[in-house]
């Protein structure tokens, strides 16, 4: 039985989806905090079961029977997230997993600049003190959040962001494809995974140059101070702790925390991982 927290979400439902076609539905199980919407998979046969990261005896039942577990990471920060961590794992530890794979993310380091890779760093220490085999699925960052970051530039051609540095940008479908090859046990890794990334590390200024080329229309890389970068998000709405996460974001980039280009995530998938432009061009169509 291999389990997956995190169903509903963008990685855990695409890891699932490419999983079930490698794997039997009856060897699939879900973990999900509403099991209304994960039914369409219940209806193909994959086990689903309530468990909440708030709530640890519903996880120890959604664990239950598992040879492996995905644990994919919280969307929250800082002690929030590696506590919500914590009373997985040790569920996980109680319902007698026998493997924990759990989606960490490149440069995760107790010293990154950036929140997430500091909760990654410490999210893997806890793994690694359980004592069970364990695997850190070191994932390129998310091509998704650069999407982001663009969304706003995409009729004013103006990229307005702090100073960066080139990061090895990453779609979410090579992610979860490879996700499931190692879940498939086709492929195997102890502890950390070498960076799963795509097949180049990009700037905004790299970025700008290929919006340019996909539109047709001039797009102009503008370098905006960080603290009035800060001030424009909270400006928008966004609580102090998401401005600052935003922002460590870029402090990292420069410090050269997510440059690294892997070959491992190709080998993993058997093709070269789709490129950033390619995910622009899909994003922008749609």
């Amino acid at each position: 039985m291999i389990i997956v927290t995190g169903a509903a979400g963008k990685l855990g439902r695409r890891t699932v989806e490419r999983l079930l076609e490698r794997v039997p539905a009856d060897r699939v199980g879900v973990s999900v905090r509403d099991p209304r919407k994960a039914q369409d998979l219940a209806d193909r046969g994959v086990r689903v079961r309530q468990g909440s990261f708030d709530d640890p005896t519903s996880l120890a039942h959604s664990f239950e029977g598992a040879e492996q577990l995905l644990l994919v990471s919280l969307d929250r920060i800082g002690q929030e997230c590696v506590s919500g961590h914590r009373a997985a794992i040790d569920a996980a530890v109680r319902a007698g997993v026998g493997r924990i794979l759990y989606t960490s993310q490149m440069g995760a380091s107790h010293d990154s600049r950036f929140q997430a890779c500091r909760d990654h760093a410490r999210t893997e220490d806890l793994l690694h003190a359980t004592g069970l085999p364990w695997t850190a699925l070191r994932n390129g960052f998310y091509a998704s959040s650069a999407l982001q970051f663009l969304e706003p530039t995409r009729h004013t051609g103006d990229i307005a962001l702090p100073a960066d540095g080139p990061v090895a940008w990453t779609g979410h479908d090579d992610l979860a494809e490879a996700t499931a090859v190692i879940l498939a046990e086709e492929a195997r890794f102890e502890g950390p995974t070498p960076p799963l990334t795509g097949p180049a590390a990009l700037d905004f200024d790299a970025i700008a140059e290929i919006a340019s080329k996909t539109t047709g229309r001039p797009f102009t890389r503008i370098v905006v101070p960080d603290d009035l970068f800060r001030e424009q998000v909270l400006a928008h709405g966004a609580p102090a702790q998401i401005g600052d996460l935003m922002l460590s974001i870029f402090a990292a980039a420069r410090n050269g925390e997510f440059t690294a280009v892997d070959s491992t995530l190709a080998k993993l998938i058997g093709r070269e991982p789709a490129t950033f432009r390619s995910q622009l061009e899909r994003a922008w169509a749609e």
